[in-house]
């Protein structure tokens, strides 16, 4: 299992509230926030309050946390008025364009999206 914080993660930090961010939900197993770069008029990340590198590692050691994020994230689409169309990203490995090691579902809306995504 991955630790419960890696003390040099980004988002450990910032749910550990050691650096700011703009906190749009939060429940006892994730924590929700604007995304510092958005590529959406609505772009907010989930991330589960404990450190995982990847989905697939939550989805092996807390898979009951993998299912609070999908929850989560409907939560945050309801907030942001977005639920009749949005999006959710789960980057897994650098290959797949994850950057930040901690796993993040992206909630991406806020305007007509097309297949395939760009």
């Amino acid at each position: 299992m991955d630790a419960l914080r890696d003390e040099d993660c980004l988002f450990c930090k910032i749910v550990a509230g050691e650096i700011p961010a703009d906190i749009v939900h939060e429940t006892e197993t994730t924590v929700a926030f604007r995304d510092v770069a958005p590529q959406m008029p609505v772009h907010v990340l989930v991330v589960p309050r404990n450190h995982h590198r990847t989905a697939a590692a939550l989805a092996r050691d807390e898979p009951g946390t993998a299912a609070d994020l999908l929850t989560a994230a409907h939560a945050v689409a309801e907030k942001e008025g977005i639920t009749g169309g949005y999006r959710l990203v789960l980057n897994t490995e650098a290959g797949a364009g994850q950057v930040v090691f901690h796993v993040h579902l992206h909630v991406l809306g806020g305007r007509p999206m097309g297949w395939p995504p760009g």
